[in-house]
């Protein structure tokens, strides 16, 4: 899996300020991005062998970056990269010989997404529980909206779309 990733790193910036002015001791501005905050973008084909290995790439990320999620919201979160890279290898292989996971983290929210350069914009099926398959996007958005989060389908300039659910962080205690 190609780590394309952009951490968490000093970022460039072109505020327009004069860098000779003296700054305002009361201009708080824009609060400092913490620590884990950030985004990093995977690619990989469209095989099987993907998904475990984008389960664990994301996994290791959240750790490695410090992003302060509870186990549940791990296990959660996990759980759709797992379905929506599936969906992408089964669905889309054949027109989109790639994917890219995606992993955004802000402040109070954690956000994964798939990508493929598949045009069809899949639905969610009504639950089937006779048929084999078919149930990956019930279960994205019920994981979603038991944490509180928001999911959806885009299409992306290329003519793909991305998958993506954003889910909120929730204060861990540490004891």
């Amino acid at each position: 899996m190609d780590d394309h990733g952009r951490g968490s790193g000093p970022r460039p910036t072109d505020s327009g300020e004069d860098p000779l002015e003296e700054p305002d001791p009361l201009d708080r501005g824009t609060p400092d991005p913490l620590p884990y905050e950030g985004v990093w973008r995977f690619t990989a084909p469209a095989v099987d062998a993907s998904v475990p290995q984008a389960r664990h790439a994301v996994r290791d990320l959240l750790y490695r970056q410090g992003v302060p999620v509870s186990d549940d919201l791990v296990q959660g979160l996990l759980l759709i990269v797992s379905e929506l890279v599936t969906n992408a290898v089964r669905h889309a292989a054949l027109l989109s010989p790639m994917l890219a996971v995606e992993v955004a983290v802000g402040a109070e929210w954690v956000r994964v997404s798939v990508e493929d350069n598949h045009p069809y914009r899949p639905t969610a099926l009504e639950t089937d529980h006779s048929g084999e398959g078919g149930r990956g996007l019930l279960l994205v958005r019920e994981i979603t909206r038991e944490a509180g989060g928001v999911c959806d389908v885009e299409h992306t300039s290329s003519g793909g779309k991305v998958i993506w659910a954003a889910l909120p962080l929730k204060a861990v205690r540490v004891s």
